[in-house]
């Protein structure tokens, strides 16, 4: 046991890389959160008790190997950590970044469970893989043997983009048809810098565009080309558009100018980011500047949201939440982070209606209660009657959620069957739509969710796709034998 550099837990305390502090990170873009150096990486990754029935990897849903690459960083073993760390991700570094592991695999730590602190799993991830891109661990994609087959994938985002990294390692002329002029999805214009700086999304990116996987960016199915059309051209298509259809608020005042939507702001936000013009900044109609901000909405957007407006020079920023803190779904982390860059939670509150008529002025709000449990088990908010009163407001930001888009309409496909949430209807047998060679995931099947989750999807799919284009290659070889 002298020998044995793991079950440190019980003399060494969790750690965290360090913040910034609030003051200085409130002014930039940048992540807040320094990265491990290697002792503190391999003090922290010691702490692992390697438990029998690792409770981290039953909760990860990509089943990472959490106590062996654990171990691995702890012996200093950083590139064999980086390797089995990289064979059940895509993304490892990205999900280090941006996983809710407090909800997950830190959430579900035994030691976490016996009060000593979880082992600081999503930082530790993200250090292994920093460093394989800095030393030059991370191998180019090499594509395999070709097949002569083509695979179409709409959608750029996590889950698109694991598929097309998979099939084009098995051999497949692989396509990437995406809206946007940047791949990458939400990880590009929804998520800010300061969780996910853009040249971590970018990087990867670039090596799957090495390995000669095709991207169309600007690309809307539907306008450019219909479902159909794809169809035609691949042997197999492949829908992982995410949800993107804001929910929105019904309320007197609702479409006054200043009230926008979340991914609005964030995307203009993140444009500049890049550098790009962004005209919604320069007439200042998605910046914050100078302005008292209210968001509405508890969950991980409203963060992000709040979060930026600071960094932007709000002159104060305000969310709204219809619950408590305890019941709020976004990560106590961000709200932390949040609170202590200067954002002001108004909880039990939920606005009635939004005033002003050139632009708005202010959200008119009421207090709510907690009643009894709904269907979900939380309980339910209930108007407080008498507590109206109104915030003052020069921009509101609705982030309530996304909802899936109306897919048979805008890619012209009918036959698309969609079920009564409006995300497609798939046999979870194959993952294939109800059109013939057609498949989905991510989001646009499962619902608004997280990026670890997508990255799952587009592993599964993967293997229900090659299964499908093997039969497929197999049955047109016999064809012509017969011919």
């Amino acid at each position: 046991m002298g020998d044995n550099p793991m079950l440190k837990f019980v003399g060494t305390g969790q750690a965290y890389p360090e913040k910034r502090p609030a003051q200085d990170r409130a002014d930039d873009f940048l992540e807040i959160s320094r990265s491990f150096i290697l002792d503190k990486a391999e003090e922290q990754a010691s702490r692992c008790s390697q438990c029998g029935v690792p409770y981290c990897s039953t909760h990860c849903p990509l089943h990472n190997h959490i106590p062996d690459w654990l171990r691995l960083t702890a012996e200093g073993r950083l590139r064999e950590a980086y390797e089995l760390s990289n064979l059940t991700s895509t993304m490892p570094e990205i999900c280090g970044r941006i996983c809710p592991q407090d909800r997950l695999c830190e959430g579900n730590c035994v030691i976490e469970f016996s009060g000593h602190g979880a082992v600081t799993i999503g930082s530790v991830e993200k250090y292994i893989t920093d460093t394989a891109w800095k030393e030059g661990w991370v191998e180019p994609l090499v594509p395999g043997s070709p097949t002569g087959q083509s695979v179409g994938v709409i959608g750029a985002g996590p889950a698109g983009l694991t598929t097309a990294e998979y099939l084009r390692v098995a051999g497949y002329e692989v396509h990437v048809y995406d809206r946007h002029d940047r791949a990458g999805g939400l990880l590009t214009y929804g998520i800010p810098g300061f969780k996910l700086e853009k040249d971590v999304v970018m990087r990867r990116v670039q090596r799957l565009k090495d390995g000669g996987i095709v991207f169309h960016q600007s690309f809307e199915v539907g306008r450019d080309a219909t479902l159909e059309e794809l169809r035609q051209k691949h042997d197999a298509v492949l829908i992982a558009t995410g949800v993107y259809k804001p929910r929105d608020i019904k309320a007197p005042g609702v479409g006054a100018p200043g009230v926008v939507k979340a991914l609005d702001y964030l995307t203009a936000s993140n444009k500049a980011g890049f550098g790009d013009a962004v005209p919604e900044h320069e007439d200042g109609s998605l910046l914050a500047a100078g302005k008292n901000v209210v968001v509405i909405g508890g969950g991980d957007t409203a963060m992000d949201c709040v979060r930026t407006a600071i960094r932007q020079g709000a002159k104060s920023v305000k969310c709204l939440y219809r619950r408590d803190r305890e019941n709020m779904p976004g990560s106590q982390r961000e709200v932390a982070n949040a609170e202590e860059e200067g954002v002001e939670f108004v909880w039990l509150t939920a606005p009635v209606a939004f005033e002003g008529t050139e632009h708005v002025t202010g959200v008119k709000v009421t207090k709510m209660r907690l009643g009894s449990p709904d269907a979900s088990g939380r309980r339910a908010p209930e108007p407080d009657p008498g507590s109206e009163h109104t915030l003052e407001a020069d921009l509101v930001i609705k982030a309530l959620g996304y909802d899936p888009e109306e897919l048979p309409r805008l890619f012209g496909s009918e036959d698309l069957s969609v079920t009564r949430w409006g995300t497609l209807r798939v046999d979870h047998r194959t993952m294939m739509t109800s059109v013939d060679g057609v498949f989905a995931a991510g989001d646009i099947v499962r619902g608004a969710s997280l990026v670890v989750w997508a990255i799952r999807d587009g592993r599964d799919v993967t293997e229900h796709m090659h299964r499908y284009l093997k039969a497929q290659a197999k049955a047109a070889a016999g064809e012509r034998v017969a011919a």
